[in-house]
């Protein structure tokens, strides 16, 4: 029976639904969100209900898993070691970070074993081509459909029965039974539903492609994260050629792990060596600088963080940093004064990580204290120095999991020193090419350098 319309608001940060407009979301708290949206309500009458087909655990048979490789071992590392048949896959980034390149150059690498559908909403058949050729990409296996429509995209999966399937992106695609336009929440919603459901009743690994909003998150992201089976986003300053892959969501692995590339003429290619190219320009005898080894899922990564602490022109003192959380920088220069005895209050404090990477993980708190008071005592340290650790409000230093594997990619690299908090010595076993100099608190830490 047909249905009657009506109006509802939806937030396109949070995906939260009002019966009003208002200017604040009352639930994520963001301004000029709130949107309306047209939806179409089904009166009540007779309908067929399908009946639903139960079975038992038992009953499943799920063999031995299998996952398609896709050819390049940084993405096949953050998907968990492949490509999972069935899974829905988002990769989110800024404009021109390298999405589409990545997913053609997957296509190079499937297409020589399974069919591929290549369904693009943004640009034309030609623009795909010349960039497939640039990469060399191409064959019979790579079907390529320009389609907005969401309904003759779904028939058009259904009739070719690819193997694997590309959707760049989903905010330009569009179903024609929900009245908004494409790129709304529940357009975005629908679609990716509709996406789902083909790949679940199907067994066939569909990767869809999601535009970023201006604080760097996809839109939509909450009635997104829900639906799909893995969230990918691409992370790299827009004026370095390096670009970092990183799992937000992964039902199949683990959400640590993240791929390292560079973007160069011949598309995206792999970095064997992420802690060589963090280290890399690296300055000598210069105050501020120490070397941080952080662990991204099961890979140690050494990149430098450096400090720049300045007396202050102003009443407040400024406190910039990128690459590492600013609540955690105010709470570690709140630790160094009451604790260490180092003081800050009146001097500017500024931090940065190289390379574009950002260190969410609490053992990067010693090297960043460390960086913070070689920058006040303006005294270069030793440049065959790493450490981790976490900080306590206490000023003592907490010990880190992974402890062995950080100090084996430390001497691999050719540091002489490594400082570790105390009780991180009670845990190793065995000898290391390197000097392990344990540390109770952050100023013995810093006066055994």
């Amino acid at each position: 029976m047909a249905g009657k319309q009506k109006s509802v608001y939806v937030c396109s940060e949070c995906g939260g639904q009002f019966p009003k407009w208002s200017g604040k979301c009352p639930l994520c708290g963001e301004w000029n969100t709130i949107a309306e949206e047209i939806v179409t309500v089904q009166r009540a009458g007779s309908s067929v209900v399908r009946r639903a087909e139960i079975t038992t655990m038992d009953g499943i048979d799920t063999g031995a898993e299998t996952r398609y490789l896709t050819g390049i071992g940084e993405l096949d590392r953050v998907l968990g070691g492949g490509i999972v048949p069935g899974g829905l896959m988002l990769i989110g980034g800024d404009p021109g970070i390298g999405k589409s390149t990545l997913l053609l150059q997957i296509c190079g690498h499937l297409s020589e074993k399974f069919r591929i559908l290549y369904v693009s909403g943004e640009e034309s058949a030609r623009q795909i081509k010349l960039r497939a050729e640039r990469l060399s990409v191409g064959g019979e296996n790579l079907l390529l459909l320009c389609e907005t429509d969401m309904d003759a995209i779904l028939e058009a999966i259904r009739t070719e029965k690819p193997d694997v399937v590309i959707v760049d992106s989903i905010q330009t695609v569009s179903l024609s039974e929900v009245a908004s336009s494409p790129g709304s929440v529940t357009q975005v919603r629908e679609c990716a539903s509709a996406l789902m459901r083909e790949a679940k009743q199907n067994d066939i690994p569909i990767f869809i492609v999601g535009h970023v909003n201006k604080d760097g998150a996809i839109a939509g992201p909450k009635v997104m994260e829900h639906i799909v089976d893995c969230v990918l986003y691409f992370e790299g300053d827009p004026h370095s050629n390096y670009r970092m892959l990183r799992c937000a969501k992964n039902r199949y692995g683990s959400t640590n792990e993240i791929g390292v590339f560079e973007m160069q003429d011949i598309g995206l290619c792999e970095v064997e060596n992420p802690s060589m190219m963090l280290l890399s320009g690296r300055p000598k005898n210069v105050s501020g600088t120490c070397v941080a080894c952080v662990m991204e899922g099961t890979r140690p990564l050494l990149a430098e963080v450096q400090g720049l602490v300045s007396p202050t022109g102003f009443g407040n003192p400024r406190r910039m940093s990128t690459g590492f959380d600013g609540n955690r920088l105010a709470l570690l220069l709140a630790v160094l004064e009451k604790r260490a005895g180092y003081f800050f209050s009146n001097l500017d404090t500024y931090l940065n990580v190289i390379g574009g990477l950002r260190l969410d993980e609490p053992a990067a708190d010693l090297p960043v204290a460390l960086a913070l008071i070689s920058g006040l005592k303006d005294k270069p340290m030793d440049e065959g120095v790493v450490a981790f650790g976490e900080v306590g409000l206490a000023g003592e230093l907490r010990a880190v999991s992974g402890a062995e594997q950080r100090i084996a990619e430390a001497a691999r690299l050719g540091f002489t020193r490594i400082i570790v908090p105390a009780h991180t010595l009670k845990t190793l076993h065995g000898s290391y090419p390197i000097e392990v100099i344990g540390a109770a608190t952050v100023r013995e830490a810093y006066e055994k350098l």
